[in-house]
């Protein structure tokens, strides 16, 4: 198979640059040998970290289905069975969809394969629950009470688990946030999931991260085995806390949505809650802005009231 992955790649080199134009017909190229160029060349469109993991499911889920395959011979049909392969584990299914996809479509750009030939085109993505929770406010006054209790023995990773409900961040850009970062009450993040970004924090994350202890180290949360790299992002307190609070179905990534579903309930604009979390588009926020049946039915009579007094001539526009 090494083999036959080389000769596909002189093959590529031999069309790309024109010097044997007979060397080989594009239905010889194997599907990996075309793969390999596209995540060498389409890598500067994925953060570092999406690359990585893109990469992972390439080699787990698509190259062992696909390996050896003519880049051409492989048609919608290939692809559905790769699919429903999947079936039982729907996240592996979904996300290397999008990948094959790209490599498809690359192939296509680069004159692998005919236009407008993606076979991964028309392929609906396997439908799960959504599995966005958020904290209502019985279960955050709980969540406080038992992070106080911890706090003595465990300083840091209560403070972070607190900072990640009151600022919404990942869980990433608070443990290995850096002091340099940090400045003018905001966080300026040079490398968020969706790049730069400013975050704008309140009084009590500000008054949180005061009181964090200064040095010479680089991370505000430093590793206590060593001080030049961050804490573990494992934190492992969380399970015991959830546990105890009885949230045993919460994630941590779920206080970013619990901050985004109780700014929507406080009335803040959409677009506003879209900047908070730093989303490049308001519609992404909406996955995140959760509202209960008892919420909606207040909302219904209160614009139902404002209506009705319009409609009756008590209100004067």
């Amino acid at each position: 198979m090494d083999e036959a992955r080389s000769r596909a790649r002189v093959m590529l080199a031999a069309i790309r640059d024109g010097s044997d134009a007979q060397a080989a017909l594009p239905s010889d190229i194997l599907f990996e040998a075309v793969a390999d160029e596209v995540f060498r060349r389409y890598a500067r469109n994925w953060k570092s970290s999406t690359l990585k993991v893109n990469q992972g499911y390439y080699r787990k889920q698509i190259l062992p289905w696909f390996q050896g395959r003519p880049i051409t011979d492989i048609d919608a049909q290939d692809v559905k069975r790769w699919f429903a392969s999947l079936h039982e584990t729907p996240v592996a299914a979904d996300r290397p969809l999008p990948i094959l996809s790209v490599i498809m479509r690359q192939a296509e750009i680069y004159g692998y394969r005919p236009e407008g030939t993606n076979p991964c085109v028309g392929i609906r993505r396997y439908r799960r629950q959504g599995r966005e929770r958020f904290l209502s406010t019985t279960e955050i006054r709980r969540l406080g009470e038992v992070l106080a209790r911890h706090e003595a023995d465990y300083p840091q990773p209560t403070v972070i688990i607190r900072l990640l409900l009151l600022t919404g961040c990942r869980k990433g850009e608070i443990v290995s946030l850096k002091w340099r970062f940090y400045r003018e009450g905001k966080l300026f993040l040079p490398d968020s999931k969706t790049g730069p970004r400013r975050v704008f924090l309140n009084a009590q994350a500000r008054a949180i991260l005061e009181r964090q202890p200064r040095s010479e180290g680089t991370y505000v949360f430093p590793s206590p085995l060593d001080p030049g790299r961050p804490l573990s992002s494992d934190l492992p307190l969380w399970y015991t806390v959830r546990k105890r609070v009885g949230i045993e179905d919460v994630r941590l990534h779920d206080l970013r949505h619990t901050l985004a579903s109780h700014a929507v309930l406080q009335g803040i604009p959409l677009p506003v809650v879209s900047r908070l979390l730093g989303h490049k588009r308001p519609s992404m926020t909406l996955r995140y802005a959760h509202v209960s049946d008892r919420e909606t039915e207040a909302a219904a009579e209160r614009i139902g009231a404002a209506i009705a007094r319009k409609l009756s001539g008590r209100e004067v526009s």
